[in-house]
């Protein structure tokens, strides 16, 4: 429940009572909270896609996408308007269902187990909207309840005061600003403190003391809690800061995989702002579906 789509779409979020495969991957990076993983979900990858393909008629938005995250890794997948970046993303969140390719959060396959997946998943995103007539508070508690917080905490205040927010519990949504949103759609994704962290561009519409504070937040999580994160950004300077690893797409393809210095190296440039814009200038229209 504490990703995208949550259990609407019945199709793509049945419980399934078949044990999932478990790939044996080498663990590496931070360890997760005790308790959260349990027997082969510690075990596996936080997430494994393979071979992703999703066309929206003729149009090939995803060709053949391969990514595994271990726990623990803070990575960010990037690439110009049009790469194929967030279809990808839905595709691994289960709310998009893939014409070809599989994935795996933890070992549990989507679309059969995408409840008992969800369960260690957090995604937030600007675009997301919350219920103008409700309190801050009130949403939180609600979202809590629904995605399974743990019991005894206060898992709403925690969540606030981690982000700096907790002088917004008692206001509106509807008066909050679009940067206080995003701060709020983002505490709601670790209510139920997640293993994954899934985040489409997290600080887009915030200002740069905010964004650093939230920045320094997931660092936080990332380093105390083992909480993996998965990240996309226009922001060339966060993803240096926050990622250790950077995926770039091009044409719904992966083109390049690695650290940000093992790719400034092979492109030559400066920094990853010039190395994309590298990429959007050789990002043309988008292949015909085969």
């Amino acid at each position: 429940m504490g990703a995208a789509g949550g259990d609407r779409d019945q199709r793509t979020d049945t419980r399934s009572t078949e044990q999932p495969t478990c790939l044996p991957e080498t663990r590496q990076g931070r360890e997760p909270i005790p308790g959260r993983l349990r027997g082969m979900e510690a075990a596996a990858p936080a997430l494994r896609a393979q071979g992703l393909v999703k066309s929206f008629r003729s149009t090939r938005a995803v060709d053949g996408v391969d990514l595994v995250v271990r726990p623990g890794e803070r990575v960010a997948l990037l690439g110009p308007n049009g790469a194929g970046k967030t279809t990808s993303l839905l595709m691994c969140l289960g709310t998009i269902t893939p014409d070809e390719g599989s994935v795996e959060i933890f070992g549990h396959r989507l679309p059969k187990a995408r409840s008992r997946a969800m369960e260690h998943v957090g995604f937030a995103a600007g675009y997301l909207p919350l219920p103008d007539r409700l309190r801050v508070r009130e949403v939180l508690g609600i979202f809590a309840d629904l995605c399974g917080a743990p019991a005894g905490e206060d898992s709403v205040g925690q969540a606030l005061e981690r982000f700096g927010v907790a002088h917004l519990a008692d206001q509106m949504c509807v008066e909050l600003s679009s940067g206080q949103r995003t701060i709020i759609g983002i505490a709601k994704a670790v209510l139920h403190r997640p293993a994954m962290l899934v985040l489409d561009e997290p600080t887009a519409s915030l200002d740069p003391d905010v964004a650093l504070r939230v920045r320094t937040a997931l660092e936080t999580l990332n380093a105390e809690d083992g909480t993996t994160l998965l990240v996309t950004s226009h922001d060339m300077n966060e993803v240096e800061r926050l990622c250790e690893r950077v995926v770039f797409l091009q044409h719904g393809r992966v083109v390049h995989d690695g650290t940000p210095a093992d790719i400034l190296d092979e492109h030559g440039h400066a920094s990853l702002e010039d190395v994309f814009l590298h990429l959007a200038a050789g990002q043309q229209k988008p292949r015909e579906a085969s």
